[in-house]
């Protein structure tokens, strides 16, 4: 039963349907993303179209992974501070239990055929989940001609030209911006373009005066000295301990939480190369092994780099033992990646909140918004050629940049299995979860039995 948008639920009962968001947070961020618009904008009705999709333009502008940022923010709108920090980390941790135990046992085990047919039939069935969540975000952010030429020349330029993507969500931020105090329609508010809103608990509460979502200096600084102590102590102690791979570990993917824009396929190249070349953590194959195990667990594809801790640490472990150098390895990149989202979340919140009755800035949000979406077709693109060939070439032509594959590699199987869960999704309604399991005892029946 949907919740009446007057009752502002209870901390428990949003402690629950945040746990179960975590277990459901598949498909990377466009499928989470989507998950969350499902449950607490049109289940619950917690919070209203307008201030979800203004929460998510603030977190695509932010380094490191927007959905769990975005958790994170509507956590905070609901419950304060806390509510932030139970919703933020409710949306990683079944993810980091699940892909602490896979980077164990491909560590010890590496290839284990039963786990090897798992993820070859999850792997083509997670392109299906990202279809369908595209086609339900596109729909709500691509409502009008011109954001949807926005999300197409976004795609053409970090497609075809390469183009990096802070320069897109710079050009499409201004542009936005320039539309909307222009009078654009197409970017303006909702109700200043003459539309209203359903609003959920968090409208209500703000309505009324919700204290905690005006700016407070001191309330401010005392957020930004705690989060950094939490950040930055774990990373100097394991710097000055100087054993094993941590001090290393910590220190760089503190500075991947800084630069991280885009989500983890915007910066899965710059970590691979610097894993694999620099560090020596890892061999480039495994690195596309971590990265197929992100896509298949639960929570943010950044924890691809959570496989590349527990591997570092495993293999350079100062002495700890390789299993506990894993965990610590994987943990404290867990730690250092996600410290900095809460810091961003509770810090800047209140003043992003103030902000949202200004036309102009909610013009350059909605033109960036409909530019991700252009981002994540290329991304969902991108995973495909990966997983239904098996050579991929990057071929470059002045400044045009394209990804061809070799047809001979292509792999039917996979393709099948896509295919249908395609069609299990989007034409017959089957669940994501059914539909990811189903493809797994496929992949396990056919590498098993069929093709060992």
């Amino acid at each position: 039963m949907p919740s009446s948008p007057d009752a502002h639920p209870r901390f428990g009962e949003a402690v629950r349907v945040w746990l179960r968001i975590g277990l459901l947070s598949f498909g990377g961020p466009a499928g989470q993303i989507a998950t969350m618009h499902r449950i607490l904008v049109e289940e619950k009705k917690w919070v209203g179209e307008a201030r979800f999709l203004h929460a998510l333009n603030f977190c695509m502008l932010l380094p490191g992974p927007e959905a769990q940022q975005l958790a994170t923010y509507i956590g905070w709108l609901l419950h304060r501070t806390w509510g932030g920090i139970v919703a933020g980390t409710l949306f990683v941790a079944p993810g980091f239990l699940v892909m602490m135990g896979l980077a164990a046992l491909y560590a010890g085990f590496h290839q284990v055929p039963l786990v090897e047919g798992l993820f070859y039939g999850i792997k083509p069935a997670v392109l299906a989940v990202v279809i369908e969540a595209v086609l339900r975000i596109g729909r709500r952010a691509l409502r009008s001609a011109e954001k949807v030429a926005i999300a197409v020349l976004a795609f053409l330029g970090i497609f075809l030209l390469d183009l990096p993507f802070p320069l897109i969500v710079l050009a499409a931020g201004a542009w936005g911006f320039m539309a909307a105090r222009a009078g654009r329609a197409a970017f303006l508010p909702d109700g200043a373009a003459g539309r209203t809103e359903a609003k959920g608990a968090a409208d209500h509460a703000i309505d009324r005066g919700a204290g905690h979502m005006r700016p407070d200096r001191r309330r401010t600084l005392l957020t930004v000295a705690v989060c950094l102590v939490l950040w930055l102590v774990p990373v100097a102690v394991s710097m000055a301990w100087g054993h094993g791979a941590f001090g290393a570990v910590g220190l760089f993917f503190s500075k991947m939480a800084v630069v991280t824009f885009g989500g983890a396929y915007a910066v899965l190249a710059y970590v691979a190369q610097q894993a694999v070349e620099v560090h020596g953590w890892l061999e480039p194959a495994e690195m596309l092994d971590g990265l197929g195990l992100a896509e298949t667990t639960p929570g943010p594809l950044i924890l691809v780099n959570q496989f590349v801790g527990f591997l570092a640490g495993f293999r350079d472990h100062g002495g700890l033992g390789p299993w506990a150098g894993g965990v610590l390895g994987a943990t404290l990149t867990v730690w250092v990646t996600f410290v900095p989202c809460f810091l961003w979340i509770l810090a800047g919140a209140p003043y992003v909140e103030v902000l949202r009755g200004y036309k102009a800035l909610s013009g350059a949000l909605a033109a960036i918004t409909a530019a991700v979406v252009g981002v994540i077709f290329n991304l969902g693109l991108w995973f495909a050629l990966h997983v239904l060939f098996g050579r991929v070439d990057e071929v470059r032509a002045g400044p045009l940049r394209l990804f061809v594959p070799d047809v001979a590699s292509l792999d039917p199987a996979g393709l099948a299995l896509a295919v249908a869960a395609a069609l299990a999704m989007l034409r017959f309604g089957i669940g994501m979860l059914p539909t990811l399991a189903a493809a797994g005892l496929s992949g396990i029946v056919w590498k098993l039995f069929l093709f060992p």
